[in-house]
């Protein structure tokens, strides 16, 4: 039961996480057909110039269902130790830590290592941010 709802918390990650992305990428659009940027981007997402192929969406969409059992497989293990009296504080708590450890960091490396612009940078981590609390909140519930 317990590979059930972590597949089910996958899966919830994975719907979430697209869904905000790909909203986020309509109002980002720009910096992605900026011409200053296209040596950045990986040969998966745009091997030419143009939209990505199909291909790194399914890459995406399986790269974001293995995050997702991550994600699930670390909250059912740390739950416990988050103060909160109710589930879904316990879910947004989770998902600022996550965030506050990972995305942060992650932005902060990015911006010194990779010729992007830092206002991508900063969507990007409030799109994690938001991703990971309603993802936190939602296995919270499955797993709770």
């Amino acid at each position: 039961m317990k590979i059930l709802k972590l597949l089910l918390a996958a899966i919830l990650f994975t719907i979430i996480s697209e869904v905000i992305h790909t909203a986020e990428s309509f109002l980002t659009m720009n910096f992605y057909t900026d011409q200053n940027y296209f040596a950045v981007w990986s040969k998966l997402m745009m091997p030419v110039t143009g939209p990505p192929p199909t291909s790194f969406y399914v890459y995406s969409i399986v790269f974001t269902f293995i995050s997702g059992l991550i994600f699930a497989f670390v909250f059912s293990k740390v739950k416990n130790v988050i103060k909160a009296n109710v589930w879904w504080k316990i879910g947004k708590r989770f998902g600022i830590g996550v965030w506050l450890v990972a995305s942060i960091p992650w932005a902060l490396t990015t911006y010194l290592l990779i010729n992007l612009p830092p206002m991508l940078l900063v969507y990007w981590s409030i799109t994690s941010l938001i991703i990971y609390i309603l993802a936190g909140i939602a296995i919270a519930k499955i797993l709770k």
